[in-house]
């Protein structure tokens, strides 16, 4: 009978090491909300941002191992829905045909608002009329004013040429939904597969006008921003169409979208359908904490949960 107590002794002990060595990972300690790997797919648009909140998380977690996959807006959707991966960042909420396709799948996910962002638009340097009002914006994005001096009489004449990064971005889509009231772009609209492409020609062609991510043009910390800040001239937007002054004319800074005065702005989110608190929570956590909010305030965007304060660009 004692030799039978043993065994079931030892039997038990093996049990217990065997169910905990399978929780582990091939080469370290099992997966938590600092422990592990992740691969998260992330609108292009948001990809400076990311990538530093990706090296302060990794930086403070050793054994955090957060790859991201950068694609327009409609291939991250794609992914997520697809469970290629379990984590989006995207410039707004799932829509209702998203939620049924989770619903379906018994999956309810998580949305965290991490910032306010903005959709700049940009102007060849030669091109010195930077200020418009909303509705010369929606007279451009949908097809009525196709030349310069249709705004202005006294300009140097040219067809406007509408340049955004990629057709299906999320700058095109806002464009769509915010502008054009869903309905499409305009013949003279065209795409350059990425931002640093959109800055190069529209500082290379006088009348084009670009769309980008206000966190590409607004990190004065950052050098790609600054390089970008150089080439371009931002426009100033009046929400008012009969503007008084110069004053009613509002540039995409971090104030001004904090505040909502500047007219093209959007949310950020994170998208997770992590079923248990893995390492695509604990990075969430880190995003939506102190020190992922301070890293979107120095990008130049407005954090979901902390005050800022109004500064201009400077070149």
């Amino acid at each position: 009978m004692r030799k039978f107590k043993q065994l079931t002794f030892l039997l038990t002990a093996c049990v217990a090491l065997t169910t905990f060595s399978c929780g582990q990972s091939g080469n370290g300690p099992a997966e938590s909300t600092t422990i592990g790997n992740i691969k998260i797919s992330a609108d292009e648009s948001f990809s400076q941002i990311i990538d530093a909140e990706v090296r302060t998380f990794e930086g403070l977690y050793k054994y955090a191992n957060v790859e991201v996959v950068y694609k327009p807006e409609v291939q991250v959707v794609k992914d997520l829905l697809e469970d290629t991966i379990r984590f989006a960042v995207m410039a707004r909420q799932l829509n209702d045909q998203e939620k049924a396709a989770f619903e379906k799948l018994k999956i309810t996910p998580r949305v965290y608002k991490i910032a306010i962002d903005g959709i700049a638009l940009i102007l060849n340097k030669e091109n010195t009329d930077t200020t418009l009002t909303m509705d010369q914006v929606r007279s451009i994005f949908t097809g009525q004013t196709t030349t310069w001096r249709q705004l202005d009489p006294s300009a140097q004449d040219g067809k406007i040429t509408i340049v955004f990064d990629n057709s299906s971005s999320s700058t095109a889509r806002f464009i769509q939904d915010s502008i054009n009231q869903k309905k499409p772009l305009p013949a003279n609209t065209y795409a350059t597969n990425s931002n640093a492409k959109l800055v190069d020609y529209v500082a290379q062609n006088r009348n084009a006008i670009g769309v980008i991510g206000v966190n590409w043009i607004s990190d004065r910390h950052d050098s790609t921003a600054i390089s970008f800040l150089k080439k371009v001239n931002i426009v100033g937007i009046s929400p008012n169409n009969n503007p008084a002054s110069i004053d009613d004319y509002i540039q995409p800074y971090q104030g001004y979208l904090a505040q909502g005065t500047y007219p093209l702005r959007r949310e950020v989110y994170i998208v997770s359908r992590e079923a248990r608190a893995g390492l695509g929570t604990g990075f969430a956590s880190f995003i939506t904490g102190d020190k992922g909010q301070r890293i979107i305030l120095k990008s130049g965007l407005v954090p979901a949960s902390m005050p800022v304060r109004i500064v201009g660009f400077s070149e």
